[in-house]
């Protein structure tokens, strides 16, 4: 009996293993929680870029469409994007930014270098913009609707294809 009881951590160890190898065979790394789409923007309120006193990012996107664009200052996707938020913009597409855990000096200094394809910049500098969304990551970018309810979200640096699609999303 007791050299059973010797091998018994072993054993639970070895199921433990089996059972977290069989999930991670399983599980598409492709998948992105879509856990906010079809949610109102929510309400977290974020200091604006040019000082402006902290107020809700439902209030700052206003009413829809909109693109909300999280992105940072040292994150190199982040500056592939930004053409095509750039051609965005260029468009009439409304985007509003989200520099999060971003420095503003450092969010400011982006900015200058690249351009501003932003109709507002919001400084989520502690991540509770990225937690009340459920951000996985920077660059993430959702589409919202005229009624102020997420209709789409990409994760990752936008594409042409991307950029079209989550427009399309917002403005229907």
């Amino acid at each position: 009996m007791k050299r059973l009881i010797v091998w018994l951590p072993l054993a639970a160890l070895a199921a433990l293993a089996t059972l977290f190898a069989a999930y991670a065979l399983n599980r598409d790394p492709q998948v992105t929680p879509q856990a906010m789409v079809g949610k109102p923007v929510p309400a977290v309120a974020l200091a604006g870029l040019d000082g402006a006193s902290p107020r809700s990012l439902a209030e700052a996107a206003g009413k829809g469409p909109v693109l909300i664009n999280f992105f940072a200052s040292w994150c190199a996707p982040c500056e592939l994007e930004h053409p095509q938020l750039t051609a965005l913009k260029a468009r009439g597409v409304r985007v509003v930014g989200v520099a999060y855990k971003d420095a503003p000096q450092n969010t400011q200094a982006f900015l200058t270098r690249l351009g501003d394809p932003f109709e507002r910049v919001m400084i989520d500098r502690q991540g509770a913009a990225g937690i009340e969304f459920g951000l996985t990551g920077v660059p993430e970018t959702y589409a919202v609707d005229s009624r102020g309810v997420i209709v789409g979200k990409f994760a990752g640096p936008l594409d042409a294809v991307e950029a079209e699609r989550l427009a399309g999303l917002a403005a229907h």
